[in-house]
């Protein structure tokens, strides 16, 4: 009856915690001292009515006494309340007065039945209370325990499923956490709260925890000088990390019903933390196979993109090698041409690869000056010189249009994979355009062709690595051009995208923020 009974509450949205009784003393010698201060102060007010009223009536001052008692004080006080107040009834209510002595006999039934009716009363006053404290305690403890799941349920990956397992544990008992997770064959310090770090000391009572899976620290009987109180976090697997909690009073330890719901949200943060830590590992197995399929398709790509101009200029070079006696000048010529075209196209492939890898790896440095997008259109078209004999190339600049800020080799290398592109995927007799205009604070050079366009649903992906528009016609490359040109573009704070030209074909564009006027 002497015990006190602490009451974890949960904060509900909009609502005030619970906390039942919390005016309640919680010291016992203070409380019995409060239940005979009610007994005497019902003596005091009985002394004044014994003359109007019968003594028999004043016993319900003392019955109501023993309920007070019971609700507010606890079963020691009441059953207290209930003998004093028996003895105080006889001394001060019953002739002759300041004794024991009883002169009416019928009297002693009297105070038989207010003793026997205040301990009734008392006891099941307490066990009411004590039920419905119980029942207090549940619904908070529930209420808790539902709030953090919602919200590790909303929880994406193992730093939030942390960040929130501290959050609701420090509210609700008002300590400083720390979470510990597995690193080799001891624990780290993976997430705690913001005013708190765990010391060397603190870090090794974690250990010991993860090894025995025990609870270990502040409250219980291995390493109890600890200040910090660790529990293992186990599931079905194994134990998958360990949870620390700090009071910031050294004197306040965790009543049984704290240890039990702690030992509840302990449970569910160990399933959510394994969750998570599932979650990353799938997370990683399908990078893992996303990357041996990237490898599978560079190296299908690879093998079959560069065989075949490799196998072209060996046998240029073989037929002049063996035969340049029977050739006639033209057709040595036409050898030579072929093996060089085949060169040039080999060094495209590889110059692709290694400027991707370059990307993928950040090493490009993007080296910004005021560019004039005459001149980068001009230098990228005399670099297609040869590819584009034959073919009709409209240049359009609109008046008035900026200067650009970007790395001039790095945009003309952007300019003429879009016009290498172009030309991959258009006839041979149809005419090629390049256009520029300002736009807001941007520059917007467009490249332009008359080809078999690209279909809507591939508008976005032909910016992706590997892919190439599923066509009946066999146009060769690797699909790394237009990614190359995404991100030397992004590299520059700009902009790329397809679209379909009206009258068939498809157009371009790329959108490079315009040079400050200085």
């Amino acid at each position: 009856g002497d015990i006190d009974i602490y009451v974890i509450s949960a904060k509900l949205e909009g609502a005030r915690p619970v906390v039942p009784n919390e005016w309640r003393p919680h010291r016992p010698l203070l409380r019995y001292l409060l239940s005979l201060g009610l007994v005497a102060l019902a003596t005091v007010f009985s002394v004044f009515l014994r003359e109007q009223i019968e003594p028999a009536n004043l016993v319900m001052i003392y019955l109501l006494v023993v309920v007070i008692s019971a609700v507010y004080l606890g079963r020691g006080p009441s059953l207290v309340a209930a003998v004093t107040g028996v003895l105080a009834f006889d001394i001060f209510l019953i002739p002759p007065y300041y004794t024991l002595a009883v002169s009416d006999t019928q009297y002693i039934l009297t105070f038989l039945v207010l003793l026997v009716v205040s301990l009734v009363v008392s006891t099941l006053t307490v066990r009411v209370r004590e039920q419905a404290e119980a029942a207090i305690q549940g619904e908070a403890r529930a209420t808790a325990l539902n709030s953090l799941g919602r919200d590790l349920t909303a929880a994406r990956d193992l730093e939030q499923v942390a960040n929130t397992i501290i959050s609701h544990i420090s509210e609700v008992f008002g300590r400083q956490v720390a979470i510990f997770l597995p690193e080799g064959d001891g624990v780290r310090t993976f997430a705690h709260s913001p005013d708190y770090v765990p010391d060397e000391n603190e870090l090794a009572v974690a250990n010991w925890v993860f090894q025995h899976e025990q609870p270990a620290g502040r409250g219980t009987d291995t390493l109890p000088a600890a200040p910090l109180r660790c529990q293992p976090l186990k599931t079905a697997r194994g134990t998958v990390g360990v949870l620390g909690v700090r009071p910031s009073d050294t004197g306040n330890v965790l009543s049984l019903e704290q240890r039990e719901t702690l030992a509840s949200f302990a449970n569910q943060a160990a399933l959510s933390i394994e969750r998570a830590m599932l979650a990353e590992q799938a997370k990683q197995a399908e990078l893992l196979s996303a990357a041996d399929k990237l490898q599978t398709a560079l190296l299908n790509s690879i093998s079959h993109d560069l065989r075949t101009p490799l196998v072209s200029i060996t046998g240029a070079l073989s037929s002049l090698e063996q035969d340049d006696h029977r050739l006639d000048t033209s057709a040595q010529h036409s050898l030579i041409h072929t093996a060089r075209e085949e060169a040039d196209r080999l060094n495209r492939l590889v110059g692709n690869l290694l400027d991707m890898t370059r990307l993928e790896a950040g090493a490009m440095k993007v080296r910004r000056e005021a560019c004039d997008v005459e001149d980068l259109i001009g230098t990228a078209v005399g670099q297609m010189e040869n590819r584009l004999s034959g073919r009709s190339v409209k240049v359009d600049v609109q008046p008035g249009t900026p200067m650009i800020s970007a790395d001039f080799v790095l945009i003309v290398h952007v300019l003429t994979n879009l016009l290498d592109n172009a030309l991959k995927y258009s006839p041979r007799s149809s005419p090629l355009e390049v256009h520029a205009r300002p736009a807001g604070k941007e520059v917007e050079i467009t490249v332009l062709d008359r080809g078999i366009g690209i279909p809507q649903d591939d508008l976005e992906r032909v910016f992706d690595k590997f892919y190439r528009v599923q066509r009946p016609e066999q146009v060769t490359g690797t699909g790394l051009g237009l990614a190359i040109c995404k991100g030397i573009v992004e590299a520059h704070g700009g902009r790329i995208w397809a679209e379909e030209r009206a009258g068939g074909g498809t157009s371009i564009t790329v959108a490079i923020p315009a040079a400050e006027e200085s």
